[in-house]
């Protein structure tokens, strides 16, 4: 089997946030995403117009994120025209007719999250769930925890089918210290890989208030872990 093309960069989203100042030292640090939780009950939520705020300190290519836990399509609409450029993430119970309903048909990029319980992963059917949402720009992996949003737990990665025919996005507990090890073990199973962090990357006991150093970290070792992915691709597949 020859290697997939697109599947050389992990994409890199930092969520959560609230500040200025961290919004720029994601872009600097060479995120390719950041993240606005619009979920009232979440501790790192933000206002539509908070997040508008936040995303026009964006340098250009740096996509920002809308995060939505069972909002109605007119709420996600209105938050979505202040943020124009803004891609949706569906972190609920939406269905796919909910998915489409919010984002004009898919019309707007979206990503749904799906919840994979913490003790047993193999109980919950991937497949399945891609297969319901095929017009998903990704499936996102997070951990089934109580309440919605992420919470910054992991789940056990190496019970994913060993093939997923779509785009994935791996979040859930993820530090520069353990991001590679997922980055490794979920980058085989998809078509290519992104990662997101939150709670990861912040100051101690801060929700929502990043630490610079530690997402310069964080990318960091995303970096390393494709250097070392790439390697063993071209030594399984040297150039002819």
């Amino acid at each position: 089997m020859t290697p997939n093309p697109l599947a050389g960069r992990t994409r890199i989203k930092i969520c959560g946030l609230t500040r200025e100042q961290d919004v720029e030292a994601a872009a600097a640090a060479g995120a390719d995403a950041v993240g606005f939780v619009l979920y009232p009950k979440s501790k790192r939520y933000v206002t539509s117009q908070r997040a508008a705020e936040l995303a026009r300190r964006l340098p250009p290519f740096v996509t920002p994120v809308l995060l939505f836990v069972n909002e109605s399509p007119g709420n996600v609409q209105a938050a979505c025209a202040l943020v124009a450029n803004a891609c949706v993430q569906f972190h609920g119970d939406e269905t796919p007719a909910d998915c489409l309903s919010a984002t004009g048909d898919g019309a707007r990029p979206f990503m749904r999250a799906a919840r994979i319980p913490l003790g047993d992963a193999n109980s919950f059917d991937l497949l399945e769930f891609a297969a319901r949402y095929p017009q998903a720009q990704a499936i996102l992996l997070d951990a089934h925890v109580e309440g919605y949003g992420g919470g910054g737990k992991t789940f056990n990665w190496s019970l994913l089918p060993p093939s997923v025919g779509c785009h994935l996005a791996l979040s859930g507990g993820l530090t520069p210290a353990n991001v590679g090890d997922g980055i490794a073990q979920v980058r085989p199973r998809c078509l290519t890989l992104a990662v997101d962090v939150s709670s990861g990357v912040e100051l101690d006991g801060q929700p929502g208030r990043k630490d610079p150093a530690k997402i310069h970290s964080f990318v960091a070792a995303v970096r390393a872990a494709d250097a070392l992915i790439a390697q063993s691709t071209h030594a399984q597949f040297p150039a002819t």
